[in-house]
C-alpha cells in the first residue's frame, strides 16, 4: 500500500511535508478535522480511509501518503479532539484541578461519543496528549509522591471516567433505539426486579433495596467514584 511504513513508525515523528517538491494540498489538521466530523455525525465505524479521502476531495491512495495506517489517523483523531482541554493556571488543591479535569474529559467524550472506544496509551505520545500529561503532572505538584504514582493516578482517573462515560453513552444509544418509551422500559425492568429480591433467593440485594430504594444520583455516584480514587493516592502507598 502506498505509503505504508516496513517498521513500526509513530506518525508525529513522520515529517508533515518535505522539504522538496510543493506544499501539499492537505495538512494533518485537514485530515483528522475531516475524520472528527465523519465520526461525530456517523460514529467511528463510519471512518475510513476511503471515506476521509472522498471527504478531502483526493484519492484513497493519495491519503495513505499523508497518513500511513487507519492507526495513524485515530490517533490525529483523538490529538485533534484533545487540543479542546482548557488549562487555568493550577490552584495548589492537587484534588480540585484533577477533578475538574475529569470533569472536562466526561463533557469532551460526550461531545465526541466515540472517543472512549479509541482512549489508548498507545496515543499518549501525540503533542495535546503530552501537554495534557504535563499539565496533570504540574497540577500534582503538590501530591508528594514519585511521578510514578502520579502517572498512576492519571491513569486511574482516566479509567473511571472513561467507563463511566462509555455506560452513559451505551444507554442512551439503547434507548434510542428502543420500540417504547424509556420510561416504560423501565418500569417493567423494576416491576421483574421487585419480584425476584421479593422472592427470598436474594437476602442481601433486598436489604440494599431497602436501605434506598430511591433513585439514583447519576451525577453524585460520578463524583464519589472520583473522589474514592483519589483518596486512594492520598495516603501512602501499599507496602
Amino acid at each position: 500500500m502506498a505509503g505504508r511504513a516496513a517498521e513500526p513508525e509513530v506518525i508525529w515523528a513522520r515529517p508533515e511535508r518535505t522539504g522538496r517538491g510543493p506544499r501539499p494540498a492537505h495538512s494533518r489538521a485537514d485530515i483528522a478535522a475531516a475524520a472528527v466530523r465523519v465520526a461525530d455525525a456517523e460514529g467511528i465505524d463510519a471512518v475510513s480511509m476511503r471515506k476521509i479521502a472522498g471527504e478531502l476531495g483526493m484519492g484513497t491512495m493519495s491519503l495513505y501518503n499523508y497518513v500511513p495506517r487507519k492507526e495513524d489517523l485515530y490517533e490525529l483523531m483523538v490529538d485533534a479532539v484533545s487540543a479542546e482541554y482548557a488549562y487555568p493556571e493550577p490552584t495548589g488543591d492537587w484534588r480540585a484541578d484533577v477533578l475538574g479535569l475529569a470533569r472536562q474529559a466526561r463533557a469532551l467524550m460526550h461531545r465526541h461519543p466515540w472517543l472512549p472506544g479509541l482512549m489508548s496509551p498507545v496515543y499518549g505520545f501525540s503533542p495535546n496528549a503530552l501537554r495534557y500529561l504535563e499539565y496533570c503532572m504540574t497540577c500534582l505538584d503538590p501530591l508528594d509522591a514519585p511521578y510514578g504514582t502520579k502517572m498512576e493516578l492519571v491513569a486511574a482517573v482516566t479509567s473511571v471516567v472513561t467507563t463511566y462515560v462509555a455506560n452513559e453513552i451505551a444507554t442512551a444509544e439503547r434507548t434510542r433505539s428502543l420500540p417504547w418509551s424509556a420510561e416504560r422500559e423501565q418500569a417493567v425492568r423494576i416491576a421483574y426486579l421487585g419480584g425476584q429480591v421479593a422472592s427470598g433467593k436474594y437476602p442481601r440485594l433486598a436489604a440494599a433495596f431497602a436501605e434506598d430504594s430511591g433513585p439514583i444520583d447519576l451525577e453524585a455516584v460520578f463524583e464519589r467514584a472520583l473522589a474514592r480514587t483519589l483518596d486512594g493516592f492520598a495516603g501512602p502507598a501499599p507496602a
